[in-house]
């Protein structure tokens, strides 16, 4: 049923997704997809211009990245896209394992048909994270059913390859081979 929704003094009109009209949550699929890339893409910039020295572009990219994803993330909310934990958690599972079980795998032998030995190596650093990630997904899963937070000390991010480790970065990525002190503590 529609509804309303206060934010700042304005008011907003809310739909859930199964009654919008198709053609709309078409667009706001597309929306969604385009504000998504848009803001890894502008984040790839801003890192870019950092490098080369331009500190101001460099923020504004960052800016205009965060818009992107304030964008995508109303437009995930209103597409109903954002749901309990656990029906987060189940539905992050089916995508990963789908990336490392069916995508990636056919990623990977067509770039091997065509000569693509950079991008055999990217689809194959990510499906082997992809599948790390469905794992820690399950366990994640199976500790929120029980009705605890996922055990972990701290979560290190190999920023080659995407791949996950948690307790401790390892000595060398098992997937990539980027040494461990590259990790990214995530907090």
């Amino acid at each position: 049923m529609p509804g309303t929704v206060e934010k700042d003094g304005n008011i907003f009109l809310w739909m859930p997704a199964e009654e919008m009209v198709m053609a709309t949550l078409e667009n706001i699929k597309a929306a969604f997809a385009g504000e998504s890339q848009a803001n890894r893409k502008y984040l790839a910039f801003s890192e870019k211009a950092d490098k080369e020295g331009f500190k101001n572009v460099a923020r504004l990219y960052r800016a205009a990245s965060q818009a992107e994803a304030i964008h995508a993330k109303r437009e995930l909310s209103v597409m109903g896209g954002i749901k309990k934990t656990a029906e987060n958690l189940q539905g992050s599972i089916e995508g990963e394992t789908d990336e490392f079980t069916e995508m990636y795998p056919a990623f990977v032998e067509e770039a091997k048909t065509e000569g693509k030995p950079e991008a055999v190596a990217i689809f194959t650093h990510a499906m082997k994270a992809e599948q790390v990630h469905a794992g820690l997904y399950t366990k994640a899963l199976e500790a929120v059913l029980a009705g605890k937070d996922f055990e972990g000390a701290e979560v290190f991010l190999c920023p080659w390859c995407g791949n996950i480790e948690i307790g401790k970065a390892p000595e060398t990525c098992p997937i990539c081979g980027e040494a461990g002190k590259n990790f990214i503590k995530v907090e």
